[in-house]
Order: structure tokens, then C-alpha cells, then sequence
């Protein structure tokens, strides 16, 4: 299997699920929105475990803990265990034990995920600035997160206590769209401070290293919906990735991905884990993906034929990420992406 970062999909003649060990999956946006499961999620993930993939959950989301996401899954019908679960709050805590000794008190600012990772490490929680914490956290809270909260961080930091965050996204999906998340408090946090945090989560070195620890995983194949955590954490572990195009990612953004952000996959949905990948050829006239021909032609990406749309856009990518080399392509796939009802 070739890494991503190519100039171009690649293309598998194996189902995905056979032609990798473990599936790392993230969560929101690709296998649930706003708590419910998304099309298709639940039939091909329970295809592709009894074919004999592991299947593991990989979030950035540090609110809940590894059981309650287990036990949210299995309601869904994706029967799930504890230990098939790593968020970024385990991640994070892993980092946390590393610097500080056993024991210490941690300045939590976020929910009970980070607090069950913290404790699961031997470090203690506490929920003041004058707690005499050694070392401040902060990941996703939920909406109902106090700004208070961002205050006791303030403080604690001020003092010269070492910050840490689960991860910076700055979004995350919710049943009514795209809401602030992790990243966007994090944010309020440094302009507050002008301190800079230690963060954990995907796609950083951090996330990967505790993800391998927990599944030992042989041959992953990551799975998301974000090119700048799901897709570059793949990059910069050095495995595959499989784009799925249920969450964040739209099309024109998939054609603008620079090389740490190309996935190696893409497909609809999940159902993509079942099957094979075709190829994209490079021919006299461009780059063709099934019935569909896609070519850099002055300031426009080009589109001719006809077949499956999602053929159209491996074809499209090619020949957008060709033209870019190691930069962002910038030219105009507007005509190309209606043609394909993208």
C-alpha cells in the first residue's frame, strides 16, 4: 500500500478491510453526527469487524470517557468496548505523566474525560488555581462550559504552571452544524495569557504514539472526515488514511489539500472499507478514474466523460494535486464539481 501525500489516490484491488489489520476511526462525522449514527456506519462497520477487521475509535473529543463512547456506540448497534476507545484525554494525560511525578495535582479545565484519563495515570484532578496544581489541561468542555473556567486557567498559567491541551480543533459537528470547539477555547485561553500549550491530540505525534500503544495495530488504516487532524495524523504517523465525505471536507477542499492532507482513499461513506479503490491512470490528456478524464487546463480544472461522481473526483484530484506539487492548487474546480454534483 502507498502512503498518502502522493500526487494522486491510490487504488487497492483488495476491500480495505481486508488489506488492513486495524481500522482507526474518528468518531463525529464519520460514524455519528450529533449523536446519531450516520448512513451506512453501522452495516459496514459490523461487515468489516466480522470479515475480521479491528475496529478502533480515535477522537480528539476529550469530553467523554471511553466507556460512555463504548456504550454510546453499542446503543447505535456498533457493538464497542472500553478498550476500543482512545480519545485525546488519554493521550494528553499520557504527556502530562511524562513531566510531572506521580501524584501531582492538574488544573482540569474541560468534562469527566479528562478527569477518568488524569486519574487513570495517577495524577489528581482538581478544579482551582489555588488547588496547587502542577500542571493545567484544557479540552473540550461541552456547551455548558463555564467561562469561568478559562479564568482558573488564566491564573494557574500566570503563575508559570506548564499547560496542556487535549487537542485544538477548532470546530467540531453537532445535529444543528458546525459549532466552536476545543480549539476555539484554547484560543481564548492564549490571547489571555500569550502562553503557548502542549497539545496532544491528532494530528500530533502524541495522539498516534498512545492510538499504536492501546490497539497494536500491524497495518492501520485511519479513517476521518478532517483533513488537518484525521488526515495529516496519518501523514505524520506514516500510515494510510481513507477520507470519507460525511463531515467537514467537502469536495473543493479535498482538491486544495496540500501533500500532509491528501488522503491515500476517498470515498462517500463508510461502505468505502468494503470494497476496493479504483485507480487513477496518468494518460496523454490528463489523469482517468473510471469513465472520467480530469486535466489542469489554464486557470481551470477540466472534467470530460461520465461514470460515478466519486470517480470523477479521484480523477480530479490527480490532476489538482499534480498541478499543485507541494503547494495548495488553486485553480478553479467550480464547472468540474458541478458536473459531478459535488
Amino acid at each position: 500500500m502507498s502512503q498518502q501525500g502522493r500526487n494522486r489516490p491510490s487504488g487497492s484491488t483488495q476491500a480495505l478491510s481486508e488489506a488492513y489489520d486495524t481500522a482507526l476511526l474518528d468518531l463525529d462525522g464519520v460514524v455519528y453526527a450529533g449523536g446519531e449514527a450516520i448512513a451506512h456506519a453501522v452495516g459496514s462497520l459490523g461487515t468489516a469487524r466480522a470479515g475480521g477487521m479491528h475496529l478502533a475509535y480515535v477522537t480528539n473529543n476529550a469530553l467523554r470517557t471511553p466507556d460512555a463512547v463504548a456504550e454510546h456506540l453499542t446503543e447505535l448497534g456498533i457493538p464497542t468496548a472500553a478498550d476500543d476507545v482512545i480519545t485525546s484525554a488519554q493521550a494528553v494525560a499520557r504527556l502530562i505523566s511524562e513531566q510531572v511525578p506521580a501524584g501531582s495535582r492538574v488544573l482540569v479545565i474541560g468534562g469527566e474525560g479528562l478527569r477518568v484519563a488524569l486519574r487513570e495515570r495517577g495524577l489528581e484532578p482538581v478544579d482551582s488555581a489555588d488547588d496547587g496544581p502542577v500542571a493545567v489541561v484544557q479540552g473540550y468542555g461541552g456547551p455548558d462550559l463555564a467561562w469561568g473556567r478559562f479564568a482558573e486557567a488564566c491564573f494557574a498559567i500566570a503563575r508559570g504552571v506548564p499547560w496542556f491541551a487535549s487537542n485544538t480543533d477548532l470546530t467540531i459537528p453537532s445535529a444543528r452544524g458546525i459549532a466552536p470547539g476545543n480549539g476555539a477555547a484554547v484560543e481564548v485561553v492564549r490571547i489571555a495569557t500569550g502562553a503557548v500549550p502542549q497539545v496532544a491530540g491528532k494530528p500530533l505525534p502524541p495522539m498516534h504514539r498512545e492510538t499504536i500503544l492501546r490497539t497494536g495495530a500491524e497495518r492501520p488504516l485511519v479513517v476521518g472526515d478532517r483533513l488537518d487532524t484525521d488526515i495529516e495524523g496519518a501523514f505524520n504517523g506514516g500510515v494510510d488514511s481513507l477520507l470519507v465525505l460525511t463531515g467537514v471536507t467537502d469536495a473543493a477542499q479535498l482538491l486544495a489539500a496540500v501533500p500532509q492532507h491528501r488522503p491515500t482513499y476517498v470515498d462517500a461513506d463508510l461502505r468505502g472499507m468494503l470494497t476496493g479503490q479504483p485507480a487513477v491512470a496518468a494518460s496523454e490528456d490528463g489523469f482517468r478514474c473510471g469513465g472520467w478524464t480530469a486535466a489542469a487546463r489554464g486557470e481551470q480544472l477540466a472534467l470530460e466523460g461520465d461514470g460515478e461522481s466519486l470517480d470523477g473526483l479521484r480523477a480530479l484530484c490527480a490532476a489538482a494535486w499534480s498541478h499543485a506539487g507541494d503547494g495548495a492548487c488553486t485553480l478553479d474546480a467550480g464547472k468540474a464539481l458541478a458536473r459531478l454534483g459535488l
